[in-house]
């Protein structure tokens, strides 16, 4: 059986917040001339094992997926299995729009399933039809002229239908691409830090730095407390964590320091780490920044319990450099200017600024997967004869459920 990798691309809206992700099923290898078919018959398998077998929330919690469709697959009849409500039918640019496809689109649409448009260079007649049955658009910043840019979103927004811009490479697009009228957007332009030295820390994202360097330096816990108290709203909102995370406990928390005995400090770590991400968000959105780190370290937790069963204490600094590996991003300055204010673990420092070692090796793999870098994670894993292929995908499902399952 052909190996086959997942990736989760998140999809964001106007204000930023995560509201679907596109699923990228890729391959291990690509061997030339390899049947179509096969392909779409594994591709078929996977998203059957995804849904089905593992549950469409271990995946996507509460959003949509957009799931590619060849012409191959927009024909077969397990698209048909798919949760309608939960998943958008991406049309592949290799699809040929002709009267069969629109035919097969305008039943899909019936049986009440979401459909988007890939790679939309223009506002050609053979898309029209398609314009009034379909959902989203998808335009490439990559193919698409800037120039052309904002009269073909006028020309689309004359539709019912939303515009995703794709491949969205920094803050600035992301900026040109809203005021011209795009609903959506995809592409790490969030997880890229802003190198502006005029530009302040959140004040909470500092309070929180502060006290993670507490714990890691082992310092009293009247310590800890004491730096949260300076800080009401933070305080506030580790509790409300605390008490979810203790919620099977017969006793609810009621302060910092009594969490902090019941749950243990290993436990309040990582609501701090969590909560780093969480910060500066308001409502009830869910971060995407903090879902890509949430769902990294625990991936990364998961896969050092495979390679190393009985060691926690490796899994444990592997869920530490999984958490702090975006901490740049987050705190818009330089990853080792963050990691010399807190004590960390040599291992841990080194893959964080290295990439070596075998923590760093494990980040790299976690990130080769996030990106669908199917080559380059096969390569990983022949690295590493103990860890296999379904051992990977399964503990990456088990972290995304992980993730999409945090309370914040």
């Amino acid at each position: 059986m052909q190996q086959i990798f997942l990736a989760r691309q998140p999809i964001l809206d106007r204000n930023e917040n995560l509201c679907a992700f596109e699923l990228l099923f890729r391959s291990g290898h690509n061997a030339a001339g390899a049947d179509v078919a096969d392909d779409t018959h594994a591709t078929a398998q996977v998203m059957l094992n995804t849904f089905v077998e593992m549950g469409i929330a271990e995946v996507l919690g509460a959003h949509k997926g957009f799931i590619n469709l060849d012409a191959k697959f927009l024909y077969s009849d397990t698209v048909e299995l798919l949760p309608r409500q939960q998943v958008v039918l991406e049309l592949l640019e290799t699809v040929v729009i002709e009267d069969a496809v629109i035919a097969r689109c305008c039943e899909l649409k019936a049986m009440g399933f979401s459909l988007a448009l890939d790679d939309v260079l223009g506002l050609d007649e053979e898309i029209k039809p398609l314009l009034g049955m379909v959902d989203v658009v998808k335009l490439d910043l990559t193919r698409v002229d800037p120039a052309r840019l904002p009269a073909l979103v006028k020309s689309l927004k004359k539709y019912p239908v939303k515009l995703l811009a794709e491949k969205v490479e920094d803050r600035e697009q992301a900026r040109r691409c809203m005021e011209i009228g795009f609903d959506l957007f995809q592409g790490y332009y969030f997880a890229r830090p802003e190198m502006l030295s005029s530009k302040r820390a959140d004040p909470s994202k500092t309070a929180l730095l502060r006290i993670l360097s507490l714990m890691l330096s082992d310092a009293e816990n009247e310590k800890i407390v004491d730096a949260f108290k300076e800080h009401p709203t933070l305080a506030y909102n580790l509790l409300c964590m605390v008490n979810s995370a203790g919620s099977r406990l017969t006793t609810k928390i009621s302060s910092l320091g009594h969490g902090l005995m019941v749950l243990g400090r290993r436990a309040l770590q990582r609501w701090v780490q969590l909560l780093l991400y969480a910060s500066g968000k308001g409502g009830d959105a869910v971060n995407p920044l903090m879902q890509l780190a949430a769902t990294r370290a625990k991936l990364m937790e998961l896969v050092a319990l495979k390679m190393r069963p009985h060691d926690t204490d490796y899994a444990d600094r592997a869920f530490m450099v999984g958490i702090l590996s975006l901490l740049d991003v987050l705190m818009d300055k330089l990853l080792s200017e963050l990691v010399v204010r807190m004590n960390l673990r040599e291992d841990i420092e080194t893959a964080l600024l290295e990439r070596s070692g075998d923590l760093g090796e494990l980040l790299a793999l976690c990130v080769e997967l996030e990106s669908g870098d199917a080559a380059a994670v096969q390569e990983q894993l022949r690295a590493r004869p103990g860890l296999t292929a379904d051992a990977l995908n399964g503990a990456q499902l088990e972290a995304m459920g992980w993730a999409n399952n945090i309370a914040v």
